[in-house]
């Protein structure tokens, strides 16, 4: 299992305007193939946003990171913080991660 974390700076939306707006990406999102589960992150104190996604392989990660950050920079997002991290999966289960 491979996780993506992605940030980036942004004026929002945020709370409840994003959920309602955002909607339509997120069940895209869903669709992905590898994808095992995202977490959807926001600080409107710092103007950040961005998510934290669980893929099955790099394979899949690399797959949708290329295809997202074509659509993140159609959006104007620039600068996008992007990091990709391996999963230690037995530690991982003692604490209750998901899906794993």
């Amino acid at each position: 299992m491979k996780l993506l974390q992605v940030d980036f700076r942004t004026v929002g939306p945020f709370g409840a305007e994003m959920s309602e707006r955002l909607i339509g990406l997120a069940e895209s999102i869903a669709r992905e193939p590898g994808l095992i589960w995202k977490i959807w992150t926001e600080n409107a104190d710092t103007g950040e946003a961005g998510g934290i996604y669980c893929f099955q392989d790099e394979a899949s990660l690399m797959a949708y990171w290329r295809m997202h950050e074509v659509r993140i920079k159609e959006a104007g997002i620039t600068n996008p913080r992007v990091r990709t991290f391996d999963i230690n999966v037995p530690l991982s289960r003692i604490d209750r991660a998901p899906g794993i």
